[in-house]
């Protein structure tokens, strides 16, 4: 079986619409959420969102393809070409297109070009909805024009397991690359549901957080005071590559994919399970052939709802017994807002940085600390340590949780 090796990274996000400018704001503990500008939020009860400003895909496409690509689509198509150019890989020329593939998820696909086309069907008639509505829709249209973009002619697939999207696409990309199916995967996730129908839904479920007045302090994932998500967008994408096709080109690699684990609560349509989540993540280290205590860091689901925080908290301390307490946890999603399908993308960028440089992104907003979260979640500012282990957690709607586990990279 092959060894599977990280060799490339993009991501667009309100937190930067490139790695280094990302990474640096993550690490200064900066909040990318803000007033919810791109419709009006008068009469909503949640006002506020991790929303991207200023995106344009010029540089990645021409205009008119751009128009055929509902914003999810787009951040994909971005976040794609930038991790491809970071890995100095070009599909076409470098390596046997029909050995890459594509496998980016989405929880909720084409949201925005739904709504658009719903109004111009009521207002003016099913004449006048446009012939790429659904190809525009389709939450498998990421992957899709990535490939035609790219050239990526392999297996080409996409995850849609709600928040867990991301996760799921990048761990079966590991596998298909660990039995020889591709020697590359171009794989992650992508989002884009703050718009009129996607905050409303959230608003309606009561999930996401009231506190408008501070956008930036709402996300406080294991905060006492946590009262629900923030909504993000944007997307998180990795190339993996089998190692033998990385060295053979002189690739450098920021860490290795070692594990990954599946599974489902079997449990509730919204509410979490913390025995689906333990069982995950000891199938994640089951697979990475490691015992607990070879985990430095968990990168933690860590979506600020009430019920979340703490079922996670409870699933950790049942995977791990002892050593939950000697863990480095941190949620990324104070600062990102929660992404939804394109979380574990995002996440696992950040994990592969994490390795790469010896820190640990913090919590931020965790001011007091739930006394049923009682983890150490790196409160507020990052930590220098060395990291050779991490996990990464995600958990969506319908009881579907991924855990993956990368590793520092060993020759």
């Amino acid at each position: 079986m092959n060894r599977v090796v990280i060799t490339g990274l993009g991501v667009v996000t309100s937190l930067g619409q490139d790695v280094e400018t990302f990474w640096a704001n993550l690490i200064a503990g900066k909040s990318g959420v803000g007033m919810i500008e791109s419709f009006d939020v008068t009469e909503y009860p949640t006002r506020i969102a991790a929303e991207i400003k200023n995106f344009n895909l010029d540089k990645y496409a021409d205009k008119k393809e751009a128009r055929r690509m509902d914003r999810y689509v787009q951040f994909a198509v971005a976040a794609s070409i930038d991790a491809l150019k970071d890995a100095n890989l070009n599909v076409k020329t470098d390596t046997d297109p029909e050995r890459v593939g594509v496998h980016v998820g989405s929880g909720i696909g084409g949201l925005t070009t739904w709504e658009e086309q719903h109004r111009i069907l009521l207002e003016k008639g099913p004449k006048r909805v446009s012939p790429f509505f659904i190809p525009m829709m389709i939450a498998n249209m990421g992957s899709g024009q990535i490939s035609m973009i790219t050239g990526a002619k392999g297996p080409n697939t996409t995850s849609v397991t709600a928040c867990a999207s991301g996760t799921h696409s990048i761990g079966e990309s590991f596998k298909m690359i660990k039995y020889g199916d591709a020697d590359v995967m171009i794989c992650g996730g992508a989002e884009a549901t703050i718009s009129p129908t996607g905050v409303a839904g959230f608003c309606a479920l009561r999930a996401m957080s009231t506190r408008n007045e501070e956008p930036e302090k709402a996300s406080r994932p294991f905060d006492t005071d946590r009262d629900g998500f923030v909504m993000g967008e944007g997307a998180g994408v990795l190339i993996l590559e089998s190692l033998e096709h990385a060295q053979n080109r002189g690739a450098r690699i920021y860490a290795e994919v070692i594990g990954y684990g599946m599974s489902g609560d079997a449990y509730h349509m919204t509410e979490p399970d913390p025995d689906g989540a333990a069982r995950c993540m000891a199938k994640a280290l089951k697979d990475a052939g490691i015992t607990a205590e070879a985990i430095d860091y968990i990168n933690a689901h860590g979506t600020s709802t009430p019920v979340g925080d703490r079922s996670e908290t409870t699933a950790i301390k049942r995977a791990f017994g002892d050593h939950a307490y000697k863990l480095a946890v941190s949620s990324t999603k104070s600062m990102t807002g929660h992404l939804l399908g394109a979380a574990g993308g995002v996440e696992a960028v950040i994990c592969s940085l994490t390795i790469k440089n010896d820190l640990i992104p913090p919590t931020i907003n965790l001011v007091n600390q739930d006394p049923e979260c009682d983890l150490d979640y790196v409160p507020n500012v990052p930590r220098a340590t060395q990291v050779d282990m991490v996990m990464s957690n995600s958990f969506g709607f319908g009881g579907h949780n991924a855990t993956i586990i990368l590793k520092k990279f060993e020759a």
